[in-house]
């Protein structure tokens, strides 16, 4: 549980520059949003690596 902790805490904390870049119009809020986004694509490869692996060490017993 603690990489989706990891993940949601990722997302949540994003939500701000959201609002920033949409609603105030802050350009630099957008270049935290991708820096998050990029972070979270990270994240996710490495909880779907972590995630196959695991599946894969249950088929083995």
């Amino acid at each position: 549980m603690n990489r989706y902790n990891e993940l949601k805490t990722l997302v949540d904390g994003i939500e701000a520059d959201f609002t920033k870049f949409h609603d105030g119009k802050v350009n630099v809020a957008g270049t935290r949003i991708r820096k998050a986004m990029l972070e979270l694509r990270n994240l996710a490869s490495e909880i779907r690596k972590e995630v196959q692996e695991e599946r894969n060490s249950r088929k083995g017993n």
